[in-house]
């Protein structure tokens, strides 16, 4: 059981933020159904570093699970009539083509309005439905350049770098969810079936919430960028990641005196709270030198004893033996359809102390096509016709 049982969600969603709002919505229960092109979705055929495991697309595992598959082909008239019908059963049609696309195919707001006056319709575009930027490709790392993340990572010292991952897409994607969540509680409360409208530029934004907000209101600043190797722009020394002898170690906010003791350095004592900002560089600069000098073996318990916030740089692979990761249960462990092992990250919400479960693992292409036209009321002559038709696809093939 879950908190979107019993709503039934059309996604023609590719790539990533779009697919990964539906996961979301499909963790929480809704019968969300993926309607995929004859040759199958983008994110089932592409894979970042080129991974597939049997020939599913680490894309696919990420966003995939808990849906049924829909592969047909939206240009047939027949194939068109048939999702006219399923639009008919549905509560919540979402899309992140480029603005205009679904006008194209047909299926544009005030169609689904015709046929559905309860539809809600949620878009994710890259800028916008209009506007001057409307229909520029929105890819996660453009945005990053234009939002202003990429210009406030890294080093005063050295150039822009983008993050090494692609956060934008999924904080869309967490927005697009919540908000179709709100308008599915409003519609039960007042009637009203919104659309929801969510673009990354804006997520972008909003993921930089508060270093743009004190920029905007005239923050000191020396650059849009932390120097020797401070973490940001906006916080105070020490707060950054410095090296040890063997690896590197973020240290959190603390005052600079906090530091004279653990890193033998007494000169950081006669250094002000205030001085932390005003003076952010020599104190990085003393913390860099004192923190140089250590082991990560010896580091670790003096900034502990010290009441400093503080945590080893660690990547991906100590993720799985992390203690708390562990006791959260934040990886699930599944096979795919050829019986190898996957990894997927659970729901990152729970419910009265439960993750919601994995019901179904990422489906092959048109997997339930079948019984899908059938719930939206075709007989079995006119899903046979689709079929032999080449308009609709039902496989147990994992890309197209």
């Amino acid at each position: 059981m879950g908190a979107l049982d019993g709503i039934r969600i059309l996604s023609f969603n590719h790539f990533l933020s779009g697919p990964a709002a539906a996961q979301h919505l499909a963790d929480m229960g809704a019968d969300v159904i993926a309607i995929e092109p004859i040759g199958g979705a983008f994110q089932r055929n592409w894979a970042v570093a080129n991974r597939f495991v049997d020939d599913t697309s680490v894309n696919h595992m990420t966003t995939g699970r808990n849906k049924r598959s829909l592969a047909l082909d939206l240009k047939a008239p027949a194939a068109l009539e048939a999702v006219r019908r399923l639009i008919a059963t549905a509560d919540v049609v979402m899309e992140n083509f480029r603005p205009g696309t679904m006008e194209k195919l047909g299926l544009g707001e005030a169609e689904l309005r015709r046929i559905n006056p309860r539809i809600i319709y949620a878009a994710t575009t890259g800028y916008g439905a209009d506007g001057p930027y409307a229909k520029l490709p929105g890819q996660d790392v453009l945005l990053q350049a234009m939002s202003g993340l990429a210009a406030h990572t890294g080093s005063l010292e050295g150039g822009p770098v983008a993050i090494g991952t692609v956060p934008i897409d999924h904080h869309a994607a967490a927005l697009t969810a919540g908000g179709i969540v709100a308008a599915l509680f409003e519609r039960e409360r007042t009637g009203t079936a919104r659309k929801v409208e969510v673009n990354m530029l804006q997520a972008a934004l909003d993921l930089q919430g508060e270093s743009i907000t004190a920029w905007m209101n005239g923050a000191n600043r020396k650059g849009p960028r932390g120097e020797a190797g401070l973490a940001n722009w906006f916080s105070p020394a020490p707060y950054g990641i410095y090296a040890v002898s063997d690896g590197h170690v973020m240290i959190s906010m603390c005052k600079p005196a906090d530091l004279a003791e653990p890193l033998n350095l007494p000169e950081l004592a006669a250094f002000t709270e205030e001085d932390g900002f005003s003076r952010r560089g020599e104190i990085a600069t003393l913390v860099q030198r004192g923190m140089a000098r250590l082991t990560m073996a010896e580091a670790l318990p003096l900034l502990e004893a010290a009441g400093v916030w503080h945590t080893p740089v660690e990547d991906y692979d100590a993720l799985p033996q992390n203690p708390q990761v562990k006791h959260l249960g934040a990886f699930v462990e599944a096979e795919t359809r050829g019986g190898s092992p996957m990894v997927m990250l659970a729901h990152p919400v729970r419910y009265d102390g439960e993750t919601p479960p994995v019901r179904m693992t990422p489906p092959a292409l048109g997997e339930h096509s079948r019984e899908v036209l059938a719930e939206a009321g075709l007989g079995a002559d006119e899903i046979d016709a689709l079929l032999a038709a080449g308009a609709v696809a039902q496989t147990d093939r994992m890309r197209g």
